[in-house]
């Protein structure tokens, strides 16, 4: 885990979505960047695991040997990295992608884990930060709809979900998609609102 670089300030209002696994939160960010009432561009995470077949370098992710990673990591270029799941790999959000969707006169948005999401909320306190849930039910259903993971591996996901919810009250916003549609429009009305503020003050 690293903390954030406190003194590079993001240069616009930073959006950050988290959410377990089978909370359709992937869905509503391709929703988000058509819906949005404002302008969002999706960051592009570093990595440092193997690139697979179908992926394309700087669309999927950013694919940085481990010692570029590292390199990167100790000149202060990464708003938030750790290595996830104890997998011997490393994802983070560089700081040069809040610049590039600054240049576009967007928002970032950052799909990212709670881990990550909290060591960005600790050092910039006014991201905007959302936490989409779903009952725990329909949480086991998605994840067993999938049909592509053991049942360890389910409860092993069931188990980190339920992990997570503990810290969705360290979130601006708790957001609970039970209807798609409805969920969406709840996060539209939450920047709409956020992008008035920044204007009335």
């Amino acid at each position: 885990m690293t903390t954030p670089d406190a003194g590079h300030q993001p240069g616009s209002q930073v959006v950050v979505l988290s959410g377990p696994s089978g909370s359709g939160k992937t869905t509503i960010v391709h929703r988000l960047l058509r819906e949005s009432p404002v302008r969002l561009m999706m960051s592009i995470s570093a990595t440092t695991r193997p690139q697979r077949p179908a992926e394309v370098d700087g669309r999927d992710y950013y694919f940085l040997a481990p010692d570029e990673f590292e390199r990167r990591r100790a000149a202060g270029q990464f708003l938030e990295c750790a290595e996830v799941h104890r997998s011997g790999y490393w994802y983070g959000t560089l700081f040069s992608e809040l610049d590039r969707a600054a240049a576009a006169g967007a928002w970032p948005l950052l799909e990212i884990d709670v881990e990550g999401a909290l060591n960005v909320m600790r050092s910039f306190p006014h991201v905007l930060s959302i936490f989409v849930t779903t009952p725990e039910a329909e949480y086991e259903r998605r994840l067993r709809a999938r049909g592509t993971e053991a049942e360890a591996i389910v409860q092993r996901r069931l188990q980190t979900a339920r992990n997570e919810l503990q810290s969705a009250g360290s979130y601006t916003y708790c957001v609970v998609n039970d209807d798609l549609d409805r969920a969406v429009r709840e996060i539209c009305t939450i920047i709409a609102q956020r992008e008035a503020a920044l204007h009335a003050g």
